[in-house]
């Protein structure tokens, strides 16, 4: 029984880490259709987020199954716990994704801003990069490279303050650019979100080696956890 266990725990992982990578390459896709105006890319970002959505629906399914079923001891039961708050967050930053690839439609055609959206494209770069190393941190249960991952989100949210600024200072120097600088504000405060969620995911990572509920980027000190 025990080793069935084990196996149907260590599916749950794999899912988890399949999902990540789903989620992670709708973030990609979404910003590049919303960078390169490519309304048929964002389609296929909006058309595939029910597969996100099925995917956590699932994986919350199996997870009350084995609780039900298996009764397990703490230390399992956290790992299942972390598995189902951490899907959750990932199912909310395909979510985000979704909602760039709107923007992407609904921007067709309005006056453009080159380097505001290059500076979208090196936030969303380094957006998918946390993503991509929170997702490593996890199948790790590397708490001090979570810890490490939360602090970069620092760097995102600069990013974000820095595009709504210069969005502003556009819309006052050119009044075409009104409608695509709201677009670009908007795309930038997903992204942000999204780096939000990989700190959630961060602080599950840290649940699940220690069981402390931690809240990362605050007052709070490593050694207290």
């Amino acid at each position: 029984m025990r080793r069935l266990f084990e196996d149907e725990l260590n599916d749950l992982h794999v899912r988890f880490s399949e999902m990540g990578m789903m989620v992670n390459e709708a973030i990609y896709k979404s910003v590049k259709a919303f960078i390169n105006h490519d309304k048929q890319l964002a389609r296929e970002v909006i058309a595939d987020d029910h597969k996100i959505n099925e995917w956590e629906t699932d994986l919350e399914r199996k997870s009350f199954e084995l609780i039900a079923l298996q009764q397990p001891v703490s230390t399992d039961l956290r790992v299942i716990v972390t598995i189902m708050k951490a899907s959750s967050d990932l199912e909310r930053m395909g979510d985000h994704a979704v909602s760039i690839a709107k923007s992407t439609i609904r921007v067709k055609g309005n006056t453009r801003v080159p380097d505001i959206e290059k500076d979208i494209a090196d936030m969303a770069d380094k957006v998918k990069q946390m993503v991509e190393e929170v997702l490593d941190a996890y199948v790790k249960e590397d708490r001090k490279k979570a810890i490490k991952i939360a602090d970069e989100d620092v760097a995102i949210n600069a990013y974000s303050d820095n595009i709504y600024d210069d969005c502003i200072k556009e819309m006052q120097r050119d009044s075409e650019t009104v409608v695509g600088s709201m677009d670009y504000m908007l795309v930038a405060s997903y992204l942000e979100r999204i780096g939000d969620y990989v700190t959630n995911i961060c602080e599950w990572i840290v649940y699940l080696r220690t069981g402390k509920v931690v809240e990362l980027n605050s007052n709070a000190q490593e050694d207290e956890f």
